[in-house]
């Protein structure tokens, strides 16, 4: 089975190590939460594993062959802060992913019901500056589903998004587990984390403290409270 695999990741910033000789995988078709406290280094290691940021050292390798600098059509990344194209509409940005990705000729059905799905169809020509926070991230997430990588990164999508929005999503991800999409997803939300994720990797000051699926990390520790577990692996 094809896998995401992170090898030694390291980053920092000056004197400051904000990942620190980070190992895991990611499975195809497998949900991993990403959990640790504010600072562990969650962001930076998407934004490494995205290619936005250069590690010190670390491979990360997709299906056994290490990936470049250029990883766009392998690794998406939809990221805690929805920043999109004041200028563009909601429409356009899926133009450009379209053409950035090259996709096929056809892809316009499913990207209109990408935002039928996420509520966004009547918002199809509104422009990039006008749209709120959770209409700014349903726009990403619906830009990033469309270019249709074999590995999805979501750091903290939740936020700003609807109920109904969040619930979308959900299913969303749900389906490209089973068509086969390996994803990693962030978020401080333990329950949500518990009932999404195959398994987790905790972190903390950007170190793998923990890793496994809930029971077995509930084993472990002797905790059956989900948030209480989380609490006992980062107290340290």
């Amino acid at each position: 089975m094809a896998s995401l695999a992170i090898d030694g990741l390291t980053k920092r910033f000056g004197k400051k190590t904000a990942v620190d000789d980070l190992s895991f995988a990611v499975g195809a078709g497998e949900i991993v939460g990403l959990l640790g406290p504010n600072g562990a280094g969650k962001s930076t290691t998407f934004l490494a594993l995205a290619g936005f940021l250069r590690p010190e050292s670390g491979t990360i390798s997709w299906d056994g062959v290490a990936l470049g600098p250029e990883r766009g059509r392998t690794i998406a990344l939809i990221p805690e802060t929805p920043e999109v194209y004041a200028a563009l509409t909601v429409w356009e940005h899926l133009v450009f992913v379209a053409k950035s990705c090259r996709l096929a000729a056809g892809w316009e059905p499913k990207g209109a019901a990408l935002l039928e799905r996420l509520g966004m169809a009547g918002e199809r020509d509104t422009l990039g500056r006008a749209l709120s926070k959770g209409m700014r991230q349903k726009t990403l997430i619906a830009a990033t589903l469309l270019a249709d990588t074999p590995v999805l990164l979501l750091d903290e999508p939740m936020i700003g998004l609807d109920p109904q929005g969040q619930r979308e999503l959900r299913e969303m991800l749900l389906q490209l587990r089973a068509d086969g999409t390996a994803i990693l997803i962030s978020t401080h939300m333990i329950e949500q984390a518990q009932q999404l994720c195959d398994r987790i990797v905790i972190i903390k000051g950007g170190r793998f403290v923990a890793g496994g699926t809930f029971d077995e990390l509930r084993e472990r520790v002797g905790r059956e409270d989900a948030e209480e577990l989380f609490l006992e692996l980062t107290r340290a």
